[in-house]
């Protein structure tokens, strides 16, 4: 039996991302950016909560924004560091990405990371408060748990990736060298993406 990164070991019996909050100058502006930019759609937010803001959802995961209290006090934007803290998504193509950021006018830097051959493209631009978003095509490079630990195995995660990386290790441990297997893509099904519902998983299919 497999344990999943999670079990056992005394971590927290944790399953998945659920979503990011960021605190927003303007929530109405913020909503525009991700809905418009980044695709996500708004969802019910319960009206128990006594301070403005909004609940999104796509990809498998959710943006809570939250009316700052003094926006005034929010730091001004700055240089698009990719160093700095960020979220990122992965994308079929990064020519279109580039193509559309240029459309809306939107600054942006790229950068590209060479691991073993293997090349992965990065973009990075803002939100309207500064926080960074990357877009990528990460998912060139396998996820290889580091010797000793447990192959990561969560919700999250392609039944079939995750399979590539237990026989990758079961490969490894019995020393046969064999050539590296494509990486497997996990993209939303046509039925998830539109069928988003408050308190529902949007499943991942693999192709």
């Amino acid at each position: 039996m497999v344990k999943t990164a999670g079990s056992g070991n005394g971590v927290l019996p944790l399953a998945s991302l659920n979503h990011i909050s960021i605190v927003c100058r303007s929530v109405e502006e913020s909503l525009r950016f991700y809905t418009d930019v980044l695709g996500f759609v708004p969802i019910r937010r319960p009206g128990s909560f006594d301070f403005d803001g909004a609940w999104l959802f796509n990809y498998g995961i959710g943006i809570h924004l939250l009316q700052s209290e003094d926006p005034g006090s929010l730091p001004e934007k700055g240089e698009i560091n990719p160093k700095d803290n960020h979220i990122s998504f992965q994308c079929e193509s990064m020519a279109a990405v580039e193509r559309r950021l240029k459309e809306l006018g939107i600054p942006y830097v790229q950068r590209c990371v060479e691991e073993g051959g293997i090349n992965v493209d990065q973009i990075f631009f803002h939100d309207p408060d500064g926080f960074m978003i990357e877009v990528c095509n990460c998912d060139n490079l396998p996820v290889i748990p580091l010797a000793g630990a447990a192959p990561v195995m969560g919700m999250g995660v392609c039944k079939r990736a995750a399979a590539a990386i237990v026989k990758q290790q079961q490969q490894s441990n019995n020393t046969v060298p064999s050539p590296a297997a494509p990486a497997a893509q996990c993209v939303p099904s046509a039925a998830a993406a539109q069928a988003i519902r408050v308190g529902e998983e949007a499943h991942i299919s693999c192709a």
